[in-house]
């Protein structure tokens, strides 16, 4: 059976329609049509039930479903497989989300390095979407994103616990003007929260869709907004940063997303690593004596903090 095939099958099964899923192959609705028919005809089997709202599967298409993202995967760790360079066993490969980057994957790289010696590694940053479709495809082992739609034969496991926090270059305590405010863009969820709490920024002066953009922005020419807290914390420490007393902080949560039949032996240290990165960066990289104004103003009540977990835990999905 050709790989385009079960590509295809899966791709509508994601889509929901033959018509979406030819967009997204960029072939025509025909095309997509006509390996549907080849691939029932091998199967004996009708795999999809179309109506006016698209394509739902059917019993057998329930069954090949599970098999399709087999092949698919299968194909591709075969493919990057036979390409891993001379003196490694196997490909490691990881995609992140574009605001998440830094500095998790420079950390997961060089953790990676030193424990991991025997794979070869690939990093790549991208949208969710997109980082999701390719581990659906079998062509990354592991994504680690901000909001994980589930799809089937995928498990998602929270990574990252971190906090959005107010940070400002100014030395004076003054409440945050929009001549001097920078807004990051760290997703609806937030631009929602943010604009409730400062309705007064909402026409921001600078508008960026970046975290490391936006931080690099304000260390560059002054002014102040919302930044990962893993992100600055080394300038909170130096003195460059300072976190705005009072201002309220808001939860991010990321996860990593892995195929359910993955190989152990790749995801496995690929998944240690990140969790030890995602989980010992704060720490490593604080220093004795270094000066932590700020960080004890921008820490969570234990209370708070304890509720915020609590429903961030709650979107973890087996």
């Amino acid at each position: 059976m050709e790989i385009s095939l079960a590509r295809t099958f899966l791709e509508i099964v994601t889509a929901g329609s033959f018509l979406r899923a030819a967009g997204r192959l960029h072939v025509t609705q025909t095309a997509v049509s006509a390996r549907v028919r080849a691939l029932e005809e091998l199967l004996g089997r009708r795999l999809f039930v179309r109506n006016k709202s698209g394509a739902s599967l059917t019993a057998a298409g329930e069954q090949f479903l599970r098999h399709a993202q087999t092949l698919v995967q299968s194909w591709e760790r075969a493919r990057q497989q036979v390409a891993v360079p001379a003196g490694r066993r196997a490909l490691a490969t990881v995609g992140c989300e574009l605001s998440l980057w830094d500095p998790l994957m420079p950390d997961w790289l060089m953790w990676m390095r030193h424990a991991a010696p025997q794979l070869a590694l690939r990093a790549e940053v991208g949208a969710p979407g997109s980082l999701l479709a390719q581990i659906a495809e079998g062509t990354l082992d592991i994504a680690v994103v901000y909001a994980p739609h589930e799809r089937p034969g995928l498990r998602i496991e929270l990574l990252i616990e971190d906090r959005l926090v107010m940070v400002t270059t100014s030395r004076r305590d003054r409440s945050p003007r929009a001549t001097d405010y920078i807004f990051v863009d760290w997703g609806p969820e937030f631009a929602a929260q943010h604009q409730l709490a400062f309705p007064d920024l909402s026409n921001a002066g600078v508008f960026v869709g970046l975290g490391p953009l936006g931080r690099e922005y304000l260390l560059a020419a002054g002014g102040c907004g919302y930044l990962r807290l893993s992100a600055v914390r080394r300038h909170l420490e130096s003195g460059r940063m300072r976190a705005v007393e009072g201002a309220p902080e808001f939860l991010q949560t990321a996860y990593a997303v892995y195929s359910a039949g993955a190989d152990a032996n790749i995801v496995t240290p690929a998944l240690v690593g990140l969790r030890h990165v995602a989980g010992e960066v704060p720490r490593s990289r604080s220093r004795p004596g270094a000066r932590t104004e700020g960080v004890a103003a921008s820490r969570r009540t234990d209370s708070a903090r304890r509720r915020a977990r609590s429903r961030a835990r709650s979107r973890e999905r087996p």
